[in-house]
This record gives structure tokens, sequence and C-alpha cells, in this order.
């Protein structure tokens, strides 16, 4: 009689059917029929993070608008407000290509970022003193975005996902730039008119406690 031998045990069942994880649940072929890897799954939820937090600002960025008062500074809020909003739709594409529905997930560091903007709006002195301010919170959102993005590009580019890749990388560019133009409005006239303002201030000052000084002595 021939020797069968049961495949139930040690031998694993390669019919391409769903495995199950530690906990039970079976894992599922993405969209576009790619088996979602470990990096995957991290990458679909830092894209979910930086999508909410795109749209945070497009909440945002129109109050730093209303509150500053530099010609430069608000331009140049004006113009990443419409970037911000071809981001969005950038975000969107992505989560298309990898068959996913775009969905955005509470993104805690932003929101953190984003209530020490309103904070500074809120406690800075109207002028040259918040303008530079509203720089100084923007620039950290900033650096935020290009760390996430530059994150986001890298791993789209282990996954194979080129037009994926290609995509962050234009955002990227665009946060940095965004960065660089904040750098120079702060450089060739906010910060140096808060810094005079600031010194106007203190010259003002001794000159009322010179004046002081010289009627106490009559």
């Amino acid at each position: 009689m021939a020797n069968t031998k049961s495949k139930s045990g040690n031998g694993s069942n390669r019919s391409g059917k769903s495995k199950s994880n530690a906990n039970g649940s079976q894992k599922e072929t993405s969209g576009n029929g790619m088996q979602p890897s470990q990096l995957m799954q991290l990458f679909e939820e830092e894209l979910k993070d930086i999508y909410w937090a795109e749209k945070a600002l497009t909440k945002a960025i129109p109050k730093m608008v209303k509150n500053a008062t530099s010609a430069e500074l608000i331009e140049a809020l004006e113009n990443h407000l419409t970037e911000t909003e071809g981001q969005i739709k950038r975000v969107e594409q992505v989560f298309e290509i990898i068959g996913e529905k775009a969905t955005a997930k509470k993104c805690e560091a932003m929101e953190g970022l984003l209530k020490e903007a309103e904070a500074i709006m809120e406690e800075c002195e109207e002028g040259a003193m918040c303008d530079a301010g509203i720089i100084a919170a923007s620039q950290k959102v900033e650096h935020y975005e290009i760390a996430s993005y530059g994150t986001l590009r890298q791993f789209a580019q282990t996954l194979g996902l080129d037009d994926v890749a290609e995509l962050l990388q234009t955002t990227l560019d665009e946060e940095k730039a965004a960065d660089q133009k904040l750098t120079e409005v702060a450089i060739t006239a906010v910060n140096l008119e808060a810094h005079e303002g600031e010194e106007g201030e203190e010259e003002g000052e001794e000159e009322e406690e010179t004046e002081l000084e010289t009627r106490s002595k009559r």
C-alpha cells in the first residue's frame, strides 16, 4: 500500500489563499494586487497622517494671512495656500495609485504646531513682532512637512512605486521652496522691522525717563 503523508502538518498551503496573522485576521491584497508588507502599511499610515495635516493647513493659513501685516509675508502665505490645495490633490492621487481610499488620520504633531501658531498670534503685538512669530511657526510646519514627504518618498522608492515617488518629490520640492521663501522674507524685512521697532521702543522709554528726571530736578 502506498505510503501517503498528510500535508496538514508542517507542509504550507501554497494555493494562493490569504494567510492569517498572529491575531487571526487575514491579510488581503491591496487594490492594485500587491501583497501589503509592513513597509507598505507604514507608508499608508504616514500618508493618512500628512493628508490630515495638509487639510488642517488650509484652515490655518488664512488665519495667519489675517494676522500678518507684511505684504511679502502675506504674499508668501497666500501662494503656499494655493500650493497646499494642490498638494492635497497630489496625496489623493497617491491613494488612487496604491488602490486605497483617501482617508485622513489625525496628525498629533501638526495639531500641536498649529496650536502653537495660534498662541503666538494671540500673544504677540500686531505688526512686525507678530509677523516674525508667524514666520517662526510656519517654518516649524514646513520642516515637519519636509521630513514627512522625504520619508514618504523614500518609502515609495523602496516599494518600487516610482510614479508615487515622483509625485511626492514634487511636493517635497515645493515645501523646501516655501521654507526658503519664508527665510528670505524674515531676513530682508520682517526680522529687521521687529528689531528696529524694539530699539525704537527702548529709545522712547529712555527719552521719557530722562525727561521725567529733568522735571524732577527743577
